[in-house]
């Protein structure tokens, strides 16, 4: 025998192995379909794991996504998962920036005491006009959502199928802004929910590329509801529940696959140690689109449109409390702020002058940023003894900073810089410095880490730290469309007809939502009978 790489064929080769991958291989070998996923890391689930950040601190965190919302419950069901979603029953809360002393708290529980704290930050009938607006988007929740697990429909078909012409152009047609300064009157109002529409995506409320509303509906429509929840026992159980169900079924999933080419008919070679030659009748890939193209032979000499490189725009820092800070904000328990989405200088205004400024190469002064407290809703990923203390965990996602504001720099110093943002940003609402609270791993360093953009596209190869690959788009086909082969109907076409797109570049994907590999798979098995 010679010493070349080896051979094996599949029905499907997944690269990549994130959950929108571990998705896709359960249902496809469920159905009977040879499947193998390859993975680079040693390990499967992409953005969606929970790891030990600090070595001898016994908190397992979810590092990078950390809610759910877009996760249908019919994927739940056909694949047999069990996982757990906890609603958090504070929706947000948010310090006024020009007297953080008061602040707006959304109790979903507890209407008098939203609209008191409205009251407090200045305009009780604010409350009022917040609900109304809220109330006013949900319908596209119950139209969008259910179609998101079908194969895609026309612009014209959801636009009938929402049922209101004027939510339509306020979501669809015209920059969200308008829409938020005709329903809101206060500049925090207004701010609390713009960042559905800036959550990973660097754009404005006025942008007419309507960016913030691709995004903002994507926030809005989750579960039917939009809202997001907090997985019991962090991401990695999410993940854990995919790689069970995908293996069940008979999925083989390997780890330490580095996956060096593929073939616009389906061979994949994998190199490293042992290279090796594997052969799909079908490619799903689960990386990104403009991963996917350095992958794929060169096609520039073709005429084959470049697909545009994608941009970042967050910052995650993930924190280990020995108890939550003191607030400024008399009138609200830190348990119940951090409970919710805790948001930080994030008004309109700021929202929007810290966009011109990260234009402009400076990082925003203060950093508009939200946090949260998973283990007050589900303190399972701390260890008894850390419990027993009262320690708590924090997550900070920090808007409007672009990769261009880290791209080229030395990785450390850019970090650095973001997180010293990001905590003068968080300080400025609290009654006491956020590193008094920070406990300390068994070697005395603080239990924090800032994850940027670039790391992100050094740990999990995401070009431009993008957490979407790419500019989210709208869900559903235009009026012209081709939809005539199975990927195109199901939002997962690449120039390659064998080559499907499985991951969060797809259609109709984003969040740890399951909805790319779903997706995916229906088309597949359209594509390769028994």
């Amino acid at each position: 025998m010679g010493n070349g790489p080896r051979t094996r064929v599949y029905d499907v080769v997944i690269v990549g192995g994130g959950h929108n991958a571990l998705v896709a291989a359960a249902y496809l070998a469920r159905a009977g379909r040879t499947v193998v996923v390859l993975e680079r890391l040693d390990h499967v689930g992409g953005a969606a794991v929970s790891e030990r950040p600090w070595e001898g601190v016994d908190a397992r965190l979810s590092r990078y996504s950390y809610l759910v919302s877009l996760l249908p419950a019919r994927i739940v069901a056909d694949l047999g998962l069990d996982i757990r979603l906890l609603r958090r029953r504070y929706s947000s809360y948010t310090p006024d920036p020009a007297d953080p002393s008061r602040g707006i708290l959304v109790d979903t529980r507890d209407a008098a005491a939203t609209t008191a704290s409205f009251a407090r930050a200045g305009d009780g009938a604010e409350a009022a006009r917040f609900k109304a607006l809220g109330d006013r988007v949900a319908p596209m929740a119950g139209a969008v959502f259910p179609s998101m697990t079908e194969p895609l429909g026309t612009r014209t078909a959801m636009r009938a199928r929402l049922g209101d012409d004027a939510l339509w152009d306020d979501v669809v047609e015209q920059p969200l802004g308008a829409m938020l300064r005709r329903a809101l009157d206060t500049d925090i109002a207004r701010g609390i929910a713009l960042t559905d529409g800036l959550i990973g995506t660097f754009s404005r409320s006025d942008d007419p590329g309507l960016r913030q509303n691709r995004c903002f509906l994507y926030h809005v429509i989750g579960g039917g509801t939009g809202d997001w929840d907090v997985p019991v026992g962090g991401m990695g159980q999410v993940t854990d529940e995919l790689a069970r169900a995908a293996r069940a079924a008979g999925a083989e999933l390997r780890t330490g696959a580095d996956v060096i080419s593929i073939s616009p008919d389906g061979v994949v070679e994998v190199g490293g140690a042992q290279p090796e030659t594997v052969h799909g009748r079908l490619v799903l890939s689960a990386v990104g689109p403009a991963l996917l193209q350095r992958l794929l032979p060169d096609t520039s000499s073709g005429g084959a449109e470049a697909t545009p490189v994608p941009e970042g725009a967050q910052l995650k820092v993930n924190m280990l409390l020995r108890r939550l800070p003191r607030l400024k904000d008399a009138h609200v328990s830190p348990e119940a702020a951090f409970a919710g989405t805790f948001h930080i200088n994030e008004t309109m205004s700021q929202l929007d002058q810290a966009y011109t400024t990260a234009v402009g190469g400076g990082i925003p002064d203060p950093l508009p940023a939200e946090v949260y407290c998973h283990s007050l809703t589900d303190p399972s990923i701390l260890g008894a003894e850390l419990r027993a203390s009262g320690t708590q965990t924090l997550t900070l996602f920090g808007l409007q900073v672009p990769h261009r504001l880290v791209a080229g720099q030395d990785p450390d110093a850019a970090r650095a810089a973001l997180l010293a943002a990001a905590q003068r940003s968080l300080d400025s609402v609290l009654a006491e410095p956020i590193a008094d609270c920070v406990y300390e791993a068994p070697d005395g360093t603080p239990c924090i880490e800032a994850r940027t953009t670039g790391d992100l596209e050094a740990s999990l190869g995401m070009i431009g730290g993008d957490i979407f690959h790419g500019e989210l788009s709208w869900p559903w086909a235009s009026d012209d469309e081709n939809l005539a082969t199975p990927a195109q109907r199901w939002g997962v076409a690449t120039a390659h007809p064998a080559v499907l797109l499985c991951g969060a570049g797809a259609r109709r994907a984003g969040g740890v939502s399951g909805l790319g590999g779903h997706n995916a798979a229906m088309a597949a098995l359209e594509m390769l009978p028994i």
